[in-house]
């Protein structure tokens, strides 16, 4: 094994940029990335950085429409609108270069993901990744082209029998779910902000799955306002259970850090240290069931400074198997940077404070507590399809 850990990152990755006034701002990958050197996880032992070029036609081909992939081109070279393909739109406005950057993250993933199942590295982290809402035959949600359907479509070309899809963003991760809502060979759990109160409007319980794939769609919608407590609480209810009853060959998961109390695009109210704990459960469980085998991708996160940073500065941390003490202080030479750049002072750790606790699933069920409610409504729609008992409820 060449290293531990692949990362992929090079600055053209910044050029997928909707804009000055745009909530995915380019920035946040730079910092998270300043961070993470600055705090030496890309001087690690078996860590490699790699950069991307971007995927041609043919490979984007293997999730996206031809004629779709055609009008991002018309788009990124002389600046067509396509409101009725998401192009153009209030949340994918075109740029120039717009199918050059897109296609670039795909790369990244999809080199990645291959990398791993190749057995070149155990582990590859992708923050420019994770663009979940990408439909194949439109933009949607900050989203050009779909990294994870790609990179999931080659893994399976490549042998990979069963392909775990884990998504912890706020938002329903719907373009994934899409692409192989009826494909046994696919798991794809998404935990999110309730569709009843947040884009895409999707993403309900009852939403298991057709037909031979029928339970392998897991959905987790959780109310408006849930905190760490709930959020861990549910993720400890359902997706351990889902992942492991499926054994997958390898795990690919989406850490977009939206979910958090200060982001301004979603109602959920979890901590860095909850996050953090999230993607230590889902490295964990990659060794469990799939060899160690983990692709960890971003996706959502709009607080620039406050958040973005340092959540995935954990994820990457967690991947070279050596996680960063939450009482870490955030580097002086970091938030000396921030002072310049933005004019304004940034978290001094890499820590909230919060003591990510919750109460475990089996300890029993609230009838009278909405967060309870939803999970149940999960365990019941999926857990009978996948021939696991729904107990404690």
């Amino acid at each position: 094994m060449a290293g531990r850990v692949r990362v992929v990152w090079s600055p053209a990755l910044l050029g997928y940029d909707f804009g000055v006034i745009h909530p995915m701002a380019p920035e946040r990958l730079a910092l998270t990335m300043r961070l993470a050197e600055d705090l030496g996880l890309l001087e690690r032992p078996g860590v490699e950085v790699v950069g991307a070029e971007p995927v041609d036609d043919a490979t984007l081909a293997t999730v996206h429409a031809l004629d779709y992939i055609r009008a991002v081109r018309a788009a990124s070279e002389d600046g067509v609108s396509d409101p009725a393909r998401g192009l153009g739109t209030e949340d994918d406005p075109v740029f120039a270069g717009m199918h050059e950057a897109a296609a670039r993250i795909v790369a990244g993933t999809l080199e990645a993901a291959r990398a791993v199942w190749s057995g070149q590295v155990e582990h590859a982290v992708n923050i420019a990744g994770g663009m979940h809402h990408a439909m194949p035959g439109a933009a949607s949600g900050f989203c050009v082209y779909n990294d994870a359907a790609v990179a999931i479509r080659a893994l399976l070309a490549d042998g990979a029998e069963r392909v775990a899809y884990v998504d912890l963003d706020a938002h329903h991760g719907d373009g994934v779910q899409a692409v192989f809502y009826d494909d046994p060979r696919v798991l794809t759990v998404s935990v999110h902000e309730s569709g009843m109160t947040l884009f895409p409007g999707t993403g309900p319980a009852g939403d298991a799955g057709l037909g031979a794939a029928a339970g392998t769609v897991v959905n987790l919608p959780l109310p408006a306002r849930t905190t760490d407590a709930g959020w861990l609480r549910a993720m400890d209810a359902v997706v351990p259970a889902v992942v492991r009853e499926f054994r997958p060959d390898i795990v690919v998961s989406q850490h977009g850090c939206d979910a958090h109390g200060s982001d301004p695009l979603s109602n959920l109210d979890i901590s860095v240290d909850a996050q953090r704990l999230a993607a230590s459960w889902v490295h964990e469980l990659a060794h469990e069931v799939a060899g160690g085998r983990w692709v960890a991708l971003g996706g959502g996160g709009y607080a620039v400074v406050d958040v973005v940073p340092r959540a995935w500065a954990h994820v990457i941390a967690i991947a070279t198997h050596d996680p960063i003490d939450p009482r870490t202080p955030v580097p002086a030479a970091w938030l000396e940077h921030v002072k310049e750049r933005w004019g304004r002072t940034a978290p001094p750790f890499m820590s909230d404070g919060a003591p990510a606790s919750f109460r475990p699933w089996a300890s029993g069920y609230d009838p009278a507590d909405a967060l309870d409610r939803a999970v149940r409504a999960t365990r019941q729609a999926v857990f009978p399809l996948l021939g696991l008992h729904v107990e404690h409820d």
